[in-house]
């Protein structure tokens, strides 16, 4: 494994997660919905966070509750975008975009929980 958590595709897709909501919401501007903003700003700030936190550890019984987070931060952010687009505060193509990002970056935390896991198992 990389010793540079900059060069894992989880981390980049993170940022990259990131980099479209803050687009979403500054497109948004905040005032309609400051609670929601605020909410899923720092829930996605969690996602690149932890899994850097989680890294710099290096041991997999440390690592996975980092990981755990990250994940959960995810089906959080999903869970508020479903809402808006419930409301009709998000539309349907964003609401795809963003999602179609969320899905992959759960793809990729798990391969890294599932990873993990196996090395635990080896011990």
């Amino acid at each position: 494994m990389s010793r540079d958590y900059t060069q894992l595709e989880v981390w980049n897709e993170g940022r990259k997660l990131v980099v479209l909501l803050d687009s979403f919401t500054k497109k948004k501007s905040g005032k309609e919905l400051p609670d929601f903003t605020s909410y899923i700003r720092r829930a996605v700030v969690s996602v690149p966070s932890n899994r850097t936190e989680g890294f710099e550890i290096r041991t997999s019984e440390s690592t996975l509750p980092f990981l755990d987070i990250a994940g959960g931060s995810l089906y959080k952010l999903e869970n508020e975008l479903c809402l808006s687009l419930d409301q009709n505060h998000i539309s349907k193509t964003d609401f795809d975009k963003i999602t179609a990002k969320i899905i992959l970056c759960k793809k990729l935390i798990s391969g890294f929980i599932n990873y993990y896991k196996k090395i635990e198992n080896e011990k």
